[in-house]
């Protein structure tokens, strides 16, 4: 249960902690009616007392509100037991509804200089001797990476669901005072994620230094490496495990992790 010191709203004494916590509890609101959210900045404005001047009317029942929360108040007991609010989603339900909000990127031009200028010319390197190079991944979106985090930790065992910390911008609910239904949860949205290791918090591909791609030629690849000299690679005919295709990589500064077949980064992590 939250708490308010002062009042919140029209000539209310509108202290910044209180404020900050009726815009929660009114953009729980709004989500729910479809509605975009207040600015969740700590100052009461028109758009603040408008919305809990609805709030009163449509859910409170109030017919003349006055646009104020004050502690202990109808307004405040509405807000505080969530009536007019659906519960966050959870597990596959949120995943359904949510994550394509939180797309990663697929994109060369999304990557940090210099690294992106690195890769495409080792790709342009790649493509001109022959090869195949098909892009999976490159920056990843931090907010899909800290869901993606955490459902792992919770359905591990590894994080209690109640220990899980706030996502900005995120409403999903992690803990359903029960802990298999939580761990249920979170190992519903790991398996839709696609996970088979714990995803990282500090992945380069979230500081655009890193990138996925599905590398393969047929017969014997020429290759100019990053010295303007042509190379020429045979068997095997794969990214994954070509350790010559590895050092000419690694010349460009695009460096292969042996450990993650698709994945080359700036230092090979």
């Amino acid at each position: 249960m939250a708490s308010i010191s002062a009042s919140v709203g029209s000539g209310g004494v509108n202290k910044t902690a209180d404020v900050l916590t009726v815009e929660k509890l009114l953009n729980q609101y709004l989500d729910a009616e479809g509605e975009a959210p207040l600015k969740a900045d700590g100052v009461v404005d028109i758009d603040t007392i408008l919305t809990i001047q609805n709030y009163q009317r449509d859910v409170v029942g109030i017919a003349s509100p006055d646009g104020k929360v004050d502690p202990g108040g109808r307004t405040w007991q509405a807000l505080d037991s969530g009536q007019g609010m659906k519960p966050p989603l959870s597990g596959a339900s949120w995943w359904q509804a949510n994550q394509a909000k939180y797309p990663n990127s697929d994109k060369i031009a999304d990557l940090e200089k210099p690294f992106r200028d690195n890769v495409t010319k080792f790709i342009q390197a790649m493509k001109d001797g022959g090869a195949s190079v098909t892009v999976a991944a490159t920056r990843r979106n931090e907010t899909r990476a800290k869901l993606m985090h955490y459902c792992w930790k919770v359905s591990k065992g590894q994080l209690a669901p109640d220990k899980v910390p706030a996502i900005p911008g995120v409403r999903i609910q992690w803990d359903h005072g029960n802990l298999a239904k939580s761990k249920k949860g979170a190992q519903e949205m790991s398996d839709l994620f696609g996970l088979a290791y714990e995803p990282s918090l500090t992945s380069l591909h979230i500081k655009g230094l890193a990138i996925d791609m599905t590398i393969g030629w047929t017969s014997t690849l020429k290759i100019k490496d990053a010295t303007g000299k042509t190379q020429e690679l045979a068997a095997p005919r794969s990214g994954e495990s070509n350790t010559k295709l590895h050092a000419i990589g690694a010349g460009y500064k695009v460096v292969k992790l042996v450990s993650d077949p698709p994945h080359w980064s700036v230092d090979g992590r």
